[in-house]
């Protein structure tokens, strides 16, 4: 079944024969090539200004950073593709040790930080993974790492989603970094002990779980809990209000991060265009755009949070040192499973 939907993927795009033949017409129509993992209206929104303004056409493909990096690696030399999106630094860093993407020097205004040392990719946005919880009913107090969730304390009050989210494999890769392996696997089990639920849903979920009195704190990334608040919903919006924000582990590594970027293939066939794209999405204007559309964290360094965000306040940021070990993510698999975490 993987075979037929990877199969099924790569007819998908509006490019076809032989690499040769590609890059003909690719230099012709003026086109590039989009394999991502984001689904957001910002995006659609932010390419369709990209055409406007450059007169280059995008074909989109979008699926799990896991299915278009075995499509990369299956294609080969003869992809098509011209950059990977994913939302997370490690599935980035994953198709870079595979070799699946070049080094480019692009002209952008990145904060340090938050372009790869290689250059094999450039973050567009990041996202903090923090703990939501009920104001209603969970002491500040009470909060302080994402290592103490494991606590007993918390039996039966903690809501995540499942364990085949990119953020939750990465959070959990990076505990395995800081903390080694059998401590990240007494962590996992003990968040297992202490669900509210069976894991279901997306982090919106999570909060609205909270608003229902169904737990007391969730994990979930910043963006999220800002679409709710600016919602046209009333009762996303409520939702938002009843949750308080924290950010785990300021005294200590600081708190977990995940960073949205893009890399040129490997083999692309419109390299140009590429990099006229990641300086497009990284521009100022663009950041401001996202900034203000997704709730995102802007990686330009001359453009601040919007108000939403930033009235939750600065936080300590943890390095990435872990996603640079893409081993990590598949300790992190394995271990989930281990705890029965579904």
């Amino acid at each position: 079944m993987r075979f037929i939907k990877l199969l099924f993927l790569s007819l998908t795009i509006a490019c076809s024969g032989t690499k040769e033949n590609k890059e003909e017409t690719s230099s012709e129509n003026q086109v590039i090539n989009v394999y991502s993992h984001r689904h957001y209206d910002a995006d659609k929104q932010a390419f369709e200004r990209f055409t406007k303004e450059t007169g280059i056409k995008i074909n989109l493909v979008k699926a799990g950073a896991d299915e278009l990096i075995s499509r990369l690696e299956m294609e080969g030399e003869n992809s098509p593709a011209d950059v990977l999106i994913t939302v997370d630094a490690a599935k980035l860093n994953r198709a870079k040790s595979m070799g699946l993407l070049q080094s480019v020097n692009a002209n952008t205004s990145n904060k340090e930080g938050f372009v790869d040392p290689d250059k094999n990719w450039y973050a567009i946005t990041y996202r903090a993974r923090v703990i939501a919880y009920d104001k209603e009913d969970v002491d500040l107090s009470e909060l302080s790492t994402y290592e103490d969730l494991a606590n007993e304390k918390w039996n039966g009050r903690i809501l995540i989603r499942s364990s085949g989210s990119s953020y939750n494999q990465s959070l959990l890769s990076s505990i395995i970094h800081e903390n080694g392996e059998e401590d990240a696997r007494n962590w996992a089990k003990g968040i297992v002990a202490n669900m509210a639920r069976e894991p279901k849903g997306g982090d919106r979920d999570q909060i609205k779980a909270i608003a229902s009195d169904v737990g007391d704190i969730a994990v979930v990334n910043t963006y999220y809990v800002g679409l709710l608040l600016n919602s046209d919903n009333p009762e996303e919006v409520k939702a938002g209000q009843r949750v308080g924000i924290y950010f785990p582990n300021q005294d200590g590594r600081g708190g977990h991060i995940n960073i949205s970027g893009v890399g040129v293939t490997k083999y692309a066939p419109n390299r140009e265009n590429a990099i006229k794209f990641i300086e497009f999405l990284t521009s100022e204007e663009i950041q401001k755009f996202y900034a203000a559309t997704s709730f995102e964290y802007p990686v330009h360094r001359d453009v601040a949070p919007d108000s939403t965000i930033a009235a939750w306040g600065d936080f300590k940021i943890d390095d990435l040192d872990y996603a640079t070990n893409p081993d990590l993510l598949d300790q992190a698999i394995k271990i989930f499973d281990e705890a029965g975490w579904n």
